[in-house]
């Protein structure tokens, strides 16, 4: 199910809380990473990269990020196997600019991701007013499934997608799931944004702020490892 603006607002808004102890830390890399945090919405900036732990929803249990860089972290989660997404850890790359503006807007990808549990691994992409949220789904696992209608099938940024069309209450939420999951390449965002604007006219020339990158957690009992290999956003 697509997040809410909670998620993003939260992160600077809320009081970090204490989750897990230090429990997770373990599952970090052998070489001590350069930063990691247990806290309910802890977050820091590396790289040109803000990276959150963002444990926004209910029920959950503990996790735990570590990070090497802004583009190199992964996360520990323990959260039980109860339905509603419980977290999105997240890199996230700021981009401010109008899709009209923009020459380009391009990512690669590469994921280490458990076989079990309930996820997704998905960019999660807003426009500056948090109107609309664009996800990007390049792999899931478990009972997990996007919010609003299938709109049918598309090829765009050189994937293939399933579109999905819907609203949180707060904003409308068009979710792309890719039709057989990937753990790596490159997304060519810009097309997707000018599809939704120009041959769906679902929005206009919104300026693109936050680029999203993570893992969007329902179910990870026992323990599981998330882990972005690589992660890069860029513009122009």
């Amino acid at each position: 199910m697509a997040s809410t603006l909670r998620r993003i607002t939260m992160a600077v808004l809320a009081p970090a809380m204490a989750v897990g102890a230090t429990v997770g830390l373990a599952s970090a890399p052998a070489s001590a990473a350069v930063w990691n945090s247990c806290d309910q919405y802890g977050n820091t900036s590396l790289n040109g990269y803000t990276l959150y732990n963002n444990i926004w929803g209910s029920g959950a249990g503990s996790q735990c990020i570590w990070a090497n860089s802004g583009t190199n972290w992964g996360v520990w989660a323990a959260h039980p196997n109860t339905g509603g997404i419980k977290s999105y850890p997240n890199s996230k790359k700021v981009v401010n600019k109008s899709i009209t503006s923009m020459g380009s807007l391009s990512s690669n990808y590469n994921v280490s991701v458990p076989s079990s549990g309930a996820y997704n691994t998905s960019y999660d992409i807003w426009d500056t007013n948090y109107r609309y949220e664009i996800m990007l789904w390049v792999n899931k696992t478990g009972a997990v499934g996007p919010l609003g209608s299938s709109q049918g099938n598309v090829t765009l940024g050189g994937h293939t997608w399933t579109v999905y069309k819907g609203t949180n209450g707060s904003n409308q939420v068009f979710s792309f799931v890719r039709t057989s999951n990937s753990t790596s390449g490159t997304v060519d965002v810009l097309p997707i944004l000018k599809w939704i604007k120009d041959t769906k006219g679902w929005f206009g020339n919104e300026t693109i702020g936050d680029v999203q990158f993570g893992f969007e957690i329902t179910s990870s009992s026992g323990g599981l490892n998330f882990t972005t290999n690589n992660l890069t956003v860029s513009s122009s």
